[in-house]
């Protein structure tokens, strides 16, 4: 298994192109270098989308892909938004599907997972292309083995800012590159003033999300998060948790979640990072105004325990699937 995440990958990897309007037959091939124009459009004007997802060993022995159609729907509507060429669903779902079974002897058992990772690359080689999108596009997918992304054995340090947003409100759904370089010079800046994993956007003071994952805040019996808008990622795994907890019978609230609410109820509510990679994340400690604040008693809450391990527990086949959510993989 990787010692680092996304470090280390599978043998095998997925292709295909769009030339001519239409794509290509997706093609199995060992993994190594892509070979690119220097003048590519995504090189140049950020014409690129990209995916992440699981597919989990469960102690069967049979590897499971989690919310397969839900990250090949996101990925279609990252595309349509980038303007790239729109990798039709039944040829995305076969590749990555076709990628976890040709790796299936390198998916580690639980707790690691073979994350996967489908890009889009606009590739028309064209730097006066600026004023318009690709009309042409590399579709591939990588296969990594994986550990826990963030360290399970403790929870996070969390920093709040209130100035600056993620990303643009209008990218802020799309999972692309850019989102993520925007926020990286705020998360560096965090880690070497206040050892923080993390930093949760609230620009003007109220909470987006995290650089990583999604935010949740469970005070008693209530779930609260940011109702879904165009400023951030439409994590699948908060929808998947959200969904639980309801089936759980805890209460939802999808609504404007603010700095000062979050701060007022540090003593009784639990904070939560929910992503693929981070899955739900206990927060130990937010830092807010640059002054460390510890959330309950700095570790894992109750409804965070339980709905991680329900969750992982559909995940890895150990529990029953109600709502669908796995596909199974044979080599």
């Amino acid at each position: 298994m990787a010692t680092s995440f996304g470090s280390e990958f599978a043998a095998t990897m997925g292709t295909a192109t769009y030339v001519d309007g239409a794509w290509t037959s997706s093609v199995l091939d060992r993994t190594g270098p892509l070979t690119l124009s220097p003048a590519a459009h995504a090189l140049h004007y950020g014409s690129s989308c990209f995916e992440g997802l699981k597919a989990h060993k469960g102690v069967d022995g049979v590897v499971r892909i989690f919310r397969l159609d839900a990250h090949v729907a996101r990925m279609r509507r990252s595309a349509e938004m980038l303007y790239l060429p729109v990798p039709p669903t039944e040829q995305l779902t076969a590749l990555i599907t076709d990628v976890v079974a040709a790796n299936l002897a390198e998916a580690p058992d639980a707790p690691g997972a073979l994350y996967l990772r489908p890009v889009l690359l606009g590739t028309e080689p064209n730097i006066g292309a600026a004023a318009r999108p690709s009309e042409t596009a590399l579709l591939y997918v990588l296969a990594s083995p994986v550990g826990d992304y963030f360290d399970s054995s403790r929870t996070l340090t969390v920093a709040v800012e209130t100035e600056l947003p993620r990303t643009t409100p209008q990218f802020g759904e799309i999972k692309t590159g850019a989102n993520y370089a925007m926020a990286l010079g705020v998360t560096r800046r965090a880690m070497a003033e206040h050892d923080a994993d993390q930093v949760l956007f609230a620009p003007g003071g109220e909470i987006q999300e995290t650089g990583a994952a999604n935010f949740l805040m469970i005070d008693g019996d209530t779930v609260v998060t940011r109702a879904l808008d165009t400023s951030f990622l439409h994590g699948i795994t908060r929808d998947s948790v959200l969904r639980l907890a309801r089936s759980e019978g805890l209460e939802v609230e999808e609504r404007t979640l603010t700095v000062d609410e979050l701060a007022g109820c540090v003593d009784t509510a639990e904070a939560v990072l929910a992503g693929t990679a981070a899955v739900l994340a206990p927060v130990g400690h937010l830092v807010i105004d640059g002054k460390s604040v510890q959330v309950r008693d700095g570790q894992m809450g109750p409804h965070t325990a339980h709905l991680r391990e329900t969750l992982l527990a559909i995940q890895r086949g150990q529990a029953e699937d109600p709502f669908g959510w796995t596909t199974v993989v044979e080599g």
